[in-house]
């Protein structure tokens, strides 16, 4: 059995991905962590009750997965895939990491 397909996008893909409403972005960090900060437009979905039914599907909108640093969106790319959602292949594999260390703004 082989891992899950995965698509990585940079940090200017998904801000302009976010920008143009082309992608939806998912945090799948725990409600502390989001709480603290979290991309803006981000929807939380928590990896420890993580239901790849919920995330949403929009046609022509790619999904995009975000963590800390890119290893709990790999573990919930395999469980959506695994479910059945072959659309979900994406991740930001930076990350908040990334993302704060670009210094780009943060929602709390």
């Amino acid at each position: 059995m082989s891992g899950p397909i995965v698509e990585n996008v940079d940090l200017d893909e998904l801000k302009k991905g976010l920008a143009d409403g082309s992608m939806i972005l998912v945090d799948v960090r725990e409600a502390n962590e989001y709480e603290a900060g979290h991309i803006p437009g981000a929807i939380f979905h928590p990896l420890s009750t993580f239901n790849p039914a919920a995330l949403p599907s929009e046609p022509g909108k790619r999904v995009v997965l975000s963590c800390r640093s890119g290893r709990r969106t790999l573990l919930a790319l395999e469980q959506a895939q695994k479910a059945g959602r072959g659309d979900i292949t994406t991740h930001f594999g930076g990350g908040m990491l990334a993302w704060d260390a670009a210094g780009e703004p943060v929602e709390t």
